[in-house]
C-alpha cells in the first residue's frame, strides 16, 4: 500500500498560497487598485468611507447635491454588495473544487506515488482556470462603477451648462441692467421661460455673475461693451420700427432700490 497524501499538506493549501510563486497579473492588479480606489473592495466591505469619498468626488460638493450623493452612494453600495457576494461564491467554488481534486489525489496516492510537484501543478491549473472567472467579475464590476460615475457626471454637466442661447439671453439682460442687475421675480420668470431653465437657476446665475463681475470688473468690461453695443443696435432698430409704424412704447418703471443694490453701486463706483 502506497503512502497517502498527508492531511497537513492538504489543509495547508489555499487559494493565495498556491499562487505565491506566480508573478502578479498586471491586469488583475490594475482592476484591484481601481476597485480599492472606488471603495468597492478593501478592508471595509461594501465601500464605507471610501465609497463616500468616491461619491463626493464624482458628483461634487454642496447642499444642492445631497440627493445626488445619497443616490450615488446607494447605487455604489449595491454594486459593491453584488461584487462581494459573487466573490464569496467564487472563492467557495474554488475551494470546494480544490478540495475535491485533493481528495481524488489522496485516493490515487494509495495505488500510485504522487509527488508534491504534481499536486502543486494540479492545484495551480485549477486556480488559473478560476482566475479567469475572477478577472471577469472584477472587470464587469469596474465597468459598472465607471458607467455609474459617467452617468452622474454627465447629468451634472447637462444641468450645469446652459445652452449658448440661454447664456446670451442672461448676459444681455445683465449688461443692459448693469447699474441695477437684480431682476424682479417677474423678470426672472420671463428669463426662465426664454432660457428653458428653472427660476432657481436664473437666481443662481445672476448671483454668481454679480460676484464674478465685481471681482474682475476690468476683465468683464470688454464683454460689457460688447453687449452694450448689441443693446444699442437693438434699441435703434426698435425705435426705427416704432417710428415707421407710428407706435410708442411706455417707459419701463424702475424697481425700488435695496441695500444690496446700493452696495452693488458702491462697488461699481
Amino acid at each position: 500500500m502506497k503512502e497517502s497524501i498527508p492531511d497537513s499538506y492538504h489543509t495547508g493549501l489555499s487559494i493565495r498560497g498556491s499562487q505565491d510563486e506566480d508573478p502578479p497579473d498586471p491586469q488583475l492588479m490594475r482592476l484591484d487598485n481601481m476597485l480599492l480606489a472606488e471603495g468597492v473592495s478593501g478592508p471595509e466591505k461594501g465601500g464605507g468611507a471610501a465609497a463616500v469619498a468616491a461619491a463626493t468626488a464624482a458628483v461634487g460638493v454642496g447642499a444642492d447635491n445631497s440627493i445626488e450623493h445619497s443616490d450615488y452612494r446607494a447605487k455604489l453600495s449595491q454594486i459593491s454588495q453584488i461584487y462581494h457576494t459573487e466573490l464569496e461564491k467564487y472563492e467557495q467554488a474554488c475551494n470546494e473544487f480544490t478540495t475535491h481534486v485533493m481528495n481524488l489525489l489522496r485516493e490515487q496516492s494509495r495505488t500510485r506515488p504522487i509527488s508534491p510537484k504534481e499536486i502543486e501543478r494540479m492545484v495551480n491549473i485549477i486556480h488559473r482556470k478560476f482566475s479567469s472567472i475572477q478577472m471577469q467579475l472584477k472587470q464587469s464590476t469596474c465597468e459598472a462603477v465607471m458607467i455609474l460615475r459617467s452617468r452622474f457626471l454627465d447629468a451634472r454637466r447637462k444641468r450645469r451648462n446652459f445652452s449658448k442661447q440661454a447664456t446670451e439671453i442672461l448676459n444681455e439682460y445683465f449688461y443692459s441692467h448693469l447699474s441695477n442687475p437684480y431682476p424682479s421675480e417677474e423678470a426672472k420668470e420671463e428669463l426662465a421661460k426664454k432660457c428653458a431653465i428653472t427660476l432657481s437657476q436664473v437666481s443662481n446665475w445672476f448671483g454668481n455673475k454679480r460676484i464674478r463681475y465685481k471681482k474682475n470688473i476690468g476683465k468683464f468690461q470688454e464683454e460689457a461693451n460688447l453687449y452694450a453695443a448689441k443693446t444699442a443696435v437693438t434699441a435703434t432698430q426698435a425705435v426705427a420700427a416704432a417710428v415707421h409704424n407710428s407706435q410708442t412704447n411706455s417707459p419701463a418703471t424702475p424697481s425700488s432700490g435695496t441695500h444690496e443694490r446700493d452696495h452693488w453701486r458702491d462697488h461699481r463706483g
